[in-house]
């Protein structure tokens, strides 16, 4: 068996920010495993606020045995972006070479299309009025946010997409003090989830802070040791393939969550059909679904997914799984 990794770039249409900053183009990191003339395919995404780069992803999967399975995989590399990669390729390798689809190795239905969020980035309240009008006819948008000027943002999405389901995403942004101001606002606008107002590891206050609004742990969930942490403060968990190391874990901590208690929403970071595909095995019957990177691009990889509007067809053979 061989492995291989490379980065790929990908560009926004147009710039995309949040409250950490803007951005113009995605460093994505595509795994090859190639066993028998049959080669499996994932995409990972290193992100700077998990001390990951494109440099150290690549180290950490050019330093694996090559002929790693997928059992050894959970322990020979942490949760992140680089164990994501190489699971979910193996995991294509699998269905490759056993003339299956993944959802049957995993013993799950086939997966039905999905219904995703589309982000607005951070933007003036004008601008993004604007484009919450361009896309008011979507039925579920997710807004960044997390800066002191937050009311006016929210308040201008809601004039521009009037019927739209509202997710609103504070990156960490806002501290109790914010949060105590904001939530009777934000409630009264009907939003429908929070996600991360309050910095992971600084989130204590979640505890007796009121929730009108579900709010959704994203920082502060990777994969299942995190959820001890979580009880009492958030009622939604954020699962992203690329905090939970791969598609093995993600679905053992989807399974885990629930039988806590905890509502599920699966996330991304921005990239390209080929780490979608994967997280979509996982949103089935999630509460809430956020998988629009291909969206928010100029470009995509080869045999992406298709999108009607807002619904999000399972992906094809050719592209992965």
């Amino acid at each position: 068996m061989t492995l291989t990794a490379r980065m790929r770039r990908y560009a926004f249409d147009g710039h995309f920010t949040i409250a950490r900053g803007s951005r113009t183009h995605v460093e994505v990191v595509e795994v090859a495993v190639t066993r028998n003339g049959v080669t499996g395919f994932g995409e990972c995404v290193p992100y700077a606020r998990y001390g990951e780069s494109v440099e150290s992803v690549l180290a950490a999967i050019t330093a694996l045995p090559e002929d790693v399975s997928l059992e050894a995989l959970q322990t020979l590399l942490p949760e992140g972006a680089a164990r994501n990669g190489v699971d979910c390729a193996l995991w294509d390798l699998a269905a490759k070479t056993a003339g299956q689809p993944v959802h049957e190795l995993l013993g799950l239905p086939a997966p039905e299309p999905l219904t995703t969020a589309f982000t607005l980035s951070l933007d003036t309240p004008e601008a993004m009025r604007a484009k919450a009008a361009a896309n008011a006819a979507r039925p579920v948008l997710k807004i960044k946010l997390g800066t002191p000027d937050d009311l006016p943002r929210l308040r201008a999405v809601r004039e521009g997409a009037p019927k739209s389901d509202l997710i609103l995403d504070a990156n960490e942004g806002w501290t109790p003090d914010s949060y105590r101001v904001l939530i009777p606002q934000i409630a009264e606008l009907g939003v429908k989830l929070i996600e991360q107002p309050l910095p992971a590891g600084q989130d204590a206050a979640l505890r007796d802070l009121p929730r009108p609004v579900p709010i959704c742990a994203d920082e502060s969930c990777h994969g299942r040791a995190t959820l001890a942490d979580l009880a009492g403060k958030y009622d939604v968990i954020n699962i992203k393939l690329d905090k939970t190391g791969g598609l093995t874990e993600a679905l053992a901590l989807k399974a885990e969550a629930e039988r806590q208690g905890f509502g599920i929403m699966v996330g991304c970071m921005a990239a390209s059909s080929l780490a979608m595909a994967p997280a979509v095995l996982v949103a089935q019957g999630a509460a809430f679904v956020d998988l629009d990177g291909p969206l928010l691009l100029a470009e995509d990889h080869e045999n992406g997914l298709r999108y009607e509007q807002s619904r999000l067809i399972p992906a094809s053979p050719a592209l992965w799984g």
